[in-house]
């Protein structure tokens, strides 16, 4: 039996008001949001480094590794965002793009599934004519000409949706994208905007796409190999499709046949977006890939 000057057993092997104590340190000018937001973040790796008894050493890895993300993408002219990269290995790009894009439709028309944005879009890509192609710098070797083209329709009323923006970008065949390539490609081949016409079709010529590893070395590169995981992105093509009136859809598609469809190391791949690419001879391509992009009107919740 203890004696009166024992004192009791701690439950906590941890300071247990520490936590809290740092999420109330935020003065009265913080938002609602930003208290929410930054809060459940100082909770959530607080929890995480006393689950895993974080040591210092640990940390301090860790500390570095972040410390190198902003390194590259400043020694490299900002071309490689190897943090965004990171982002998408972890998972966390898919999943904040689901939680932003879901909705499940009302009626039979499911709007096109969402993908991530990856690091390579550009806002200068140049609109082109309906029937053109994005191949400017020529067919490279190895590139095989795809005539894409489709509908895109109000998922409400399933009318086209006429005047619609249609961007695409994409890999050359070599894998690479134009401003990693400056010695094969001139910048903005492989990327065009499209207008669709008045029965909401759009139509042109692309490049079945190739699939790619992501860089083997810097910080990406370093996590994959701490998780024995591969570097590879399934051969894909990038859609941006906006209209004034409707919820933007961007998206990536994957063929059916690439061998890392079911791995995809950024983990974006959805069933809706694999597609089957077709054997087509108009003297121009050797493909064809049909697909209907479905637009939710603004302010559109669907299912809740």
């Amino acid at each position: 039996m203890a004696s009166n000057n024992e004192q009791p057993a701690p439950t906590h092997r941890f300071d247990p008001n520490f936590t809290k104590n740092v999420v109330e340190g935020m003065g009265p000018n913080t938002t609602p949001r930003n208290r929410e937001v930054l809060g459940a973040l100082i909770r959530h790796i607080h929890d995480f480094a006393r689950e895993v008894e974080l040591t210092v050493d640990e940390w301090m890895e860790g500390v570095k590794f972040i410390n190198a993300l902003g390194e590259i993408y400043y020694t490299s002219n900002k071309t490689r965002n190897e943090t965004h990269r990171i982002c998408d290995v972890l998972g966390l790009e898919s999943l904040v793009d689901e939680i932003a894009h879901k909705i499940i439709s009302e009626g039979e028309l499911d709007p096109t599934s969402s993908s991530i944005l990856g690091p390579f879009w550009s806002p200068n890509a140049p609109f082109r004519e309906l029937g053109g192609e994005i191949f400017q710098d020529g067919i490279p070797p190895n590139g095989r000409v795809t005539k894409m083209h489709g509908v895109i329709r109000d998922i409400v009323t399933g009318k086209p949706i006429p005047g619609a923006v249609f961007d695409i970008w994409q890999a050359s065949a070599n894998g690479k994208y134009d401003f990693q390539d400056p010695e094969n490609q001139t910048p903005n081949n492989l990327r065009g905007k499209f207008r669709a016409n008045e029965k909401g079709e759009y139509y042109f010529y692309c490049l079945h796409p190739t699939a790619y590893s992501l860089p083997r070395d810097g910080p990406s590169w370093q996590l994959l190999s701490l998780m024995d995981r591969h570097p590879m992105r399934p051969a894909h093509i990038h859609i941006m499709v906006t209209h004034p009136e409707f919820q933007g859809c961007t998206t990536q598609l994957y063929p059916s046949d690439d061998p890392w469809v079911k791995s995809d190391t950024v983990f974006a791949v959805k069933d809706d977006l694999v597609v089957e690419f077709k054997p087509f001879e108009d003297g121009k391509a050797v493909l064809e890939l049909e697909y209907n992009v479905n637009l939710a009107p603004k302010g559109y919740k669907g299912k809740i």
